[in-house]
């Protein structure tokens, strides 16, 4: 016997019938609103309807059986879905719409596994004429494929304020009892976390610079600061995941390992180490600690999120870094630079939203500051504006300008700004940090520092 596909005629005639009794048009806008669209539906007769039903609520005319008629009529549909005798029958099916709501859900749940088992069968077809080298190019179209199906069941619903104020009252009152605590995930520098209050959930947090800067690294003194929280903090551990777009996960773990037992990476370079019982601790500390690391190369969009939704629902993953943006590959390939940008920065924010944790995102700046000698700016954000609307916060690192070349070669330790350009939630500004190229590792400024 043949396999039927998963269907529910009687949900699908209910919830028709409850779009064309009184007050349908509530039920219908219920229906888009919860993404309905005609293919949910299993009989094609039942996919005309919704239609144009959908066609007459997008006119602004409420939905009634005479009303449908003539418009399935004017497009020629009304004899293939069984004329008025059709429509009658279906408005003569219920008493009551009090099960609508039920009945949606039942539409959506039976056409979602039919999308399962179609890609399901797809991908037994694909993998039957997979050839020779071609296994990641299909784990990673399997991957998409699956990904369009959760992405679509995610359902978006607006609702009173209500719940929200009670929310916001409750973070309100927190933030006093704090007294100036941090309220977000601390980043380990005092002068930035008093000015963004820490990193929040669902935020996305833009940190840019020229090469050479140290992006790399104090996006790990972040990750570091998160799992290995300091004595004197009570907060938690803060899982972490870091993907590694540029580095293996082998050389941003030595560069981690160096700077938490500040090791001098010259000497080590070069054979020496005095200090290999702080770089044992160190390793030690690091392997406990609740960091995560993908140092997959050219990953999309699409394989960030699957994979981040895959650790936080395993090890409840609370901030996410990613080094950088411009190393995520773009599948739909159009040549224009700037809309694959703009896709993957809505992705990464769409991402942080979905999951409700920060999203730490590097990103390149390009050369204008550096020609016209002058501090960079939101408008510097390389091959997309995009970055600047979606990010909540976005940092920019640079030399300050009144430091002599002569020193900045020479020194071990040298200042940095970083320019609070946007801050979502907050004042924006500039603080100075250290960076420490010898350890690798930025560290807060006290208002000296030795060479």
């Amino acid at each position: 016997m043949d396999n039927i596909a998963p269907h529910n005629i009687d949900a699908e005639q209910g919830l028709l019938a409850s779009c064309l009794l009184e007050n349908g048009g509530d039920i219908l806008s219920d229906c888009l609103e919860a993404k309905i669209r005609a293919d949910y539906f299993y009989r094609p007769t039942h996919q005309i309807i919704f239609q144009a039903l959908a066609d007459l609520y997008a006119a602004g005319v409420p939905p009634d059986e005479i009303l449908l008629a003539n418009k399935l009529k004017d497009a020629g549909s009304l004899d293939s879905i069984g004329g008025h005798a059709y429509l009658y029958e279906l408005t003569n099916r219920i008493q009551t719409t009090v099960h609508a709501k039920h009945w949606r859900e039942i539409v959506r749940e039976k056409f979602f596994l039919r999308q399962l088992i179609r890609t399901s069968q797809w991908t037994v077809e694909q993998a039957h004429g997979a050839g020779q080298g071609s296994v990641p190019e299909l784990l990673n179209a399997v991957e998409c494929e699956f990904l369009k199906i959760q992405d679509d069941n995610l359902t978006s619903k607006s609702e009173h304020a209500a719940p929200s104020v009670d929310m916001a009252c409750a973070l309100i009152t927190k933030t006093l009892a704090g007294r100036g605590e941090v309220s977000g995930v601390p980043s380990g520098f005092t002068d930035l976390d008093r000015l963004t209050s820490g990193f929040h959930p669902a935020e996305m947090v833009v940190i840019a610079a020229r090469p050479s800067i140290g992006k790399t690294a104090i996006a790990m003194n972040i990750a570091e600061h998160a799992v290995l929280p300091l004595i004197r903090e009570t907060r938690p551990p803060t899982p972490t995941l870091v993907f590694s777009l540029e580095m293996t996960s082998q050389q941003l773990m030595y560069r981690l390992v160096c700077a938490r037992a500040r090791v001098d990476m010259l000497k080590l370079s070069n054979g020496f180490c005095d200090r290999t019982i702080e770089m044992a601790h160190a390793a030690k500390e690091i392997k406990a600690s609740p960091l995560y690391i993908n140092d997959g190369s050219g990953l999309s969009i699409m394989e960030i999120r699957a994979n981040a939704r895959r650790l936080h629902q395993r090890f409840g993953i609370k901030k996410i870094i990613i080094d950088y943006l411009q190393l995520v590959h773009c599948p739909n390939d159009n040549g224009n630079r700037e809309q694959e940008v703009a896709a993957i920065s809505r992705g990464l924010k769409a991402m942080a939203k979905e999951l409700n944790i920060p999203v730490i995102v590097l990103c390149q700046l390009n050369r204008e500051s550096e020609r016209e000698k002058r501090p960079p700016r939101l408008s510097d954000l390389r091959e997309s504006g995009s970055v600047e609307q979606d990010a909540d916060v976005v940092l920019l690192l640079c030399k300050p300008r009144d430091l002599v070349a002569v020193e900045e070669d020479d020194a071990i330790a040298v200042r940095r700004e970083c320019i609070i350009a946007k801050n979502r939630n907050g004042p924006t500004g500039a603080v100075s940090l250290i960076f420490n190229k010898r350890l690798c590792r930025y560290e807060n400024y006290t208002g000296h520092f030795g060479g």
